[in-house]
């Protein structure tokens, strides 16, 4: 079984939005992602998600990363074996 890719919802000129699409490129992490200022959909569907309204938010399969800076990512990455 192949595992979920992470989605990010993200606002532009956050950032922790940037500092979090830096930090999945450094660690070679394929991932989708969406500007929830222009997608009001895609915004409706991150505050029904994880209950707020901030960035970034991830999506990874059923887990839910909300309102995160780079060392919160690291972790949580880290708990999932996704880097080391």
């Amino acid at each position: 079984m192949a595992t979920p890719r992470p989605f990010l919802y993200l606002k532009s000129g956050c950032p922790w939005c940037a500092e979090a699409e830096t930090y999945l490129h450094q660690h070679g992490i394929a991932y989708g992602k969406v500007d929830v200022r222009t997608d009001p959909a895609a915004f409706e569907e991150m505050k029904r998600l994880s209950g707020q309204t901030k960035t970034p938010t991830m999506r990874w399969g059923e887990e839910i990363l909300a309102d995160f800076g780079a060392i919160e990512l690291d972790a949580f990455l880290r708990e999932k074996n996704v880097v080391k």
